[in-house]
């Protein structure tokens, strides 16, 4: 037995071929999950299950395989209003996605997910984060994306009037970078 805590609800969670196990299972609208036998209220044990990604998952052995599920769904689909037939994610409030209380969580189309996920405080910083390493690597380039194409269309052109010396001295690079981009081998991946 376990202790409960204020305000908790308990409602009883099924899922495919659960009535093939020994145990039944109860999920709580503060996010937690147990299992019981025959009484909830003697035998009742918390489970903890593990995290993939953040999110707190409960895996289960049914006769020959192994099934699982996501604590968050699992008591969305109990505690939280039936959802339209476009919104088929839960979300965060918080974005701490350790918090699985059902005041919590809201159904979400994949656009609010999206917009929500804008205001994510570790979406922000991997965001900062590769902004900061994009600037930091295009520190060594002497090119920008539109000199190279500008490049590139010269180079293309057969009456052209410039040299590659001269397109090098233009552009503030040696002549072994225009021939290199002539060839694809720098900036290959930019095309005309």
């Amino acid at each position: 037995m376990f202790e409960h805590l204020p305000n908790e609800k308990w409602r009883q969670f099924s899922f495919t071929n659960s009535d093939a196990l020994q145990k039944k299972y109860m999920v709580s609208n503060m996010g937690r999950i147990a299992s019981f036998t025959t009484n909830f209220k003697k035998d009742g044990t918390l489970l903890k299950g593990s995290a993939i990604e953040g999110y707190r998952i409960i895996r289960l052995k049914v006769k020959d395989s192994y099934t699982h599920f996501l604590l968050h769904r699992a008591v969305g689909e109990l505690f939280l209003k039936k959802p339209k037939a476009n919104e088929k994610f839960i979300i965060h409030l918080n974005h701490n996605k350790k918090d699985n209380r059902a005041e919590n969580l809201k159904w979400a189309t994949q656009e609010e997910v999206i917009e929500h996920n804008k205001n994510n405080p570790r979406v922000k910083a991997a965001r900062k984060k590769l902004l900061q390493r994009t600037s930091e690597l295009k520190k060594g380039l002497k090119l920008t994306l539109a000199q190279v194409k500008d490049i590139k269309k010269m180079l293309a052109n057969p009456k052209r009037k410039l040299t590659y010396k001269q397109l090098a001295e233009k552009y503030g690079v040696s002549e072994m970078a225009i021939t290199r981009i002539k060839r694809g081998e720098n900036w290959g991946h930019v095309k005309v």
